[in-house]
């Protein structure tokens, strides 16, 4: 599986090729998959480019890229898009369109009680497990841990030189959790193309897009998400070949 993040958090002063607008996700969105993405994660944004869990934008955006794919699309829920874990709750129980999936940071602050109105909702979770958090530690301890799609776990560490070894630290707090669900590993920055090698050699899922990083593997500036997925794609049949 290999997961295309749009945009993130990022806004067209990161990158012209950021898409932010429905119609522009909703076209890079069908690029992607084209080239090789089963899945889509997506930050709807206000119109002025910031993240939002409002109602309207979600629906505007989901709509948009379901017109275009017919993967699954999943949507942040980050603490960054709302004033509060109440104002965050109230948004998405307020939703009218609804994603097929939703990231869940289990380090922020509300998120089993965020998790569980998604999934009471019929919105399958994505538990966001941040390295250099104590959001393994605290996924652990919820009820919710069997119930999740998946868990993204996210390698913060930016460091190509030692992304490698904070993924691993990460993946061995999540083997010592029983929680039986796949594990979706990714990096970030400097780290996206090291840790993207690593979740193929080990076989787990793993995403690549905008959102994580703005460059190919040789340093040349992205101009889409479809390259990012097209050179992903490549990286992971290549591995399959040779296992």
């Amino acid at each position: 599986m290999v997961q295309v993040c749009l945009n993130g958090a990022r806004t067209a002063a990161d990158s012209p090729a950021v898409p932010l607008s429905p119609a522009a996700l909703a076209r890079s969105a069908a690029e992607a998959v084209a080239a090789g993405a089963t899945d889509v994660h997506v930050h709807p944004k206000a119109p002025c480019g910031r993240d939002t869990l409002a109602p309207e934008a979600v629906a505007a955006t989901l709509e948009a890229i379901r017109e275009r794919v017919d993967v699954p699309v999943g949507v942040t829920t980050g603490a960054w898009a709302e004033d509060g874990p109440s104002a965050r709750l109230d948004r998405v129980r307020r939703w009218t369109v609804l994603p097929d999936h939703a990231s869940v940071n289990w380090h922020e602050p509300g998120a089993p009680e965020l998790a569980a109105a998604l999934l009471d909702r019929g919105v399958d979770v994505e538990a966001g497990i941040w390295s250099g958090t104590d959001g393994a530690a605290r996924f652990a301890a919820s009820p919710l841990a069997g119930r999740v799609l998946r868990v993204l776990a996210e390698v913060t560490d930016p460091d190509p030189v030692t992304a490698v070894r904070s993924a691993r630290h990460l993946l061995a707090d999540l083997t010592a959790i029983p929680h039986g669900r796949p594990v979706l590993l990714h990096g970030e920055e400097g780290s996206a193309w090291p840790v993207l090698g690593l979740a193929v050699r080990l076989g787990h899922p793993t995403r690549i897009g905008l959102e994580d990083t703005l460059v190919l593997p040789d340093g040349r500036r992205a101009v889409s998400n479809a390259q990012l997925v097209a050179e992903a794609v490549r990286q992971y049949g290549c591995a399959q070949r040779s296992s």
